[in-house]
């Protein structure tokens, strides 16, 4: 047994004492704390991830690791993007998406026009990110050794045009996804800049991965709101909210029901973040219909009729975009 989960052992053994308590704490965030006794059930035995780390994202549903990608790396992925904004290459499957508050406005082909880029898997050089050994050694840590890279996006949150557009509702990531098991999925969200609350930094309830994937649908925005940007209809507002404030390079993992979002951004800048959705390979497609998810399922059938004059399923949609970026490819 290695020294971590020996660790592990005892400090779960503590636990069935009526008197103990556990506070555990991510190694560069704050946190919500329960007395709840861990199950460990979100992470796989590793010897990356401390004891504390593991339970912090048991009891969380999300780990912030301080400067994990290098800012070389950053600067690439930021050229990679202007290129892109700029014309000067062709991605085949990308989606290029603009804030709503300015998709009509008149502007020249540069990233101030951009919002989001989402698929680049065919990107040799984004496609980086979600190949990198720094990365995949924290997500085999949640999927297992067998990782699938399943969805790519380059955020380039806009100054706020003045009607909180910039905004994105709070959500779970799983609402989009037609695979499981849930927690076979993760995300790394990487900061390209330093990111906090006056900017638009990542909002998160803590603990509320433990729950289920809850009814979504386009929130009652009077200045409108994202294409795609879809939010959870009813929760408890009440509940304790994270900021996570972060310098470039930080990132954060977190669970696919992790209820989370952004707020506008209020500066005069553009607020980039690059993520990748990871799954283990042995997850296996679903049928939707019927479920809270038909919404998102028949949006997205529509705008590959739209764009491809064509039909496909929704599950096809996940598998034509999925890369196996480590081990085998199993099922998805």
């Amino acid at each position: 047994m290695s020294q971590a989960a020996e660790r592990i052992r005892l400090i779960a053994g503590h636990l069935d004492r009526q008197a103990a308590a556990i506070k555990a704490a991510p190694t560069s965030t704050q946190t919500w704390n329960s007395s709840r006794p861990p199950c460990l059930r979100y992470s796989l035995d590793n010897d990356l991830l401390t004891p504390e780390q593991r339970i912090s994202y048991e009891e969380n549903g999300f780990l912030l690791i301080k400067n994990l990608v290098s800012e070389e790396d950053i600067n690439r992925f930021r050229k990679a993007f202007a290129r892109i904004c700029r014309h000067e290459v062709d991605v085949p499957g990308l989606v290029v998406m603009r804030d709503v508050a300015i998709a009509k406005s008149e502007f020249i082909p540069d990233q101030k026009a951009v919002s989001k880029i989402q698929d680049f898997q065919e990107d040799p050089e984004l496609f980086r990110y979600c190949a990198l050994p720094k990365i995949l050694k924290y997500v085999s840590c949640f999927t297992g050794p067998n990782i699938m890279a399943m969805h790519t996006m380059l955020i380039n949150k806009p100054p706020d045009a003045g009607k909180m557009t910039s905004r994105h509702p709070m959500h779970q990531d799983l609402h989009y996804f037609p695979f499981r098991p849930s927690d076979r999925i993760v995300c790394s969200w990487t900061a390209m800049e330093k990111v906090n609350r006056q900017n638009g930094c990542l909002v998160v309830l803590p603990g509320t991965h433990k729950g289920t994937l809850l009814e979504h649908d386009y929130p009652d925005w009077e200045g409108g709101v994202n294409k795609m940007y879809h939010g959870v209809r009813d929760y408890d507002q009440q509940l304790p909210r994270v900021h996570l404030e972060m310098e470039k390079g930080d990132t954060v993992f977190f669970h696919p029901l992790l209820i989370h979002g952004s707020g506008m951004n209020q500066t005069q800048g553009f607020r980039k973040a690059i993520s990748c959705h990871y799954a283990s390979s042995g997850c296996y497609y679903i049928d939707v219909k019927g479920t809270t998810q038909e919404n998102i399922e028949n949006e997205v059938k529509d705008l590959v009729q739209k764009k491809f004059a064509t039909s496909i399923n929704f599950q096809d949609t996940w598998a034509f975009r999925g890369r196996l970026v480590q081990g085998e490819r199993i099922s998805l």
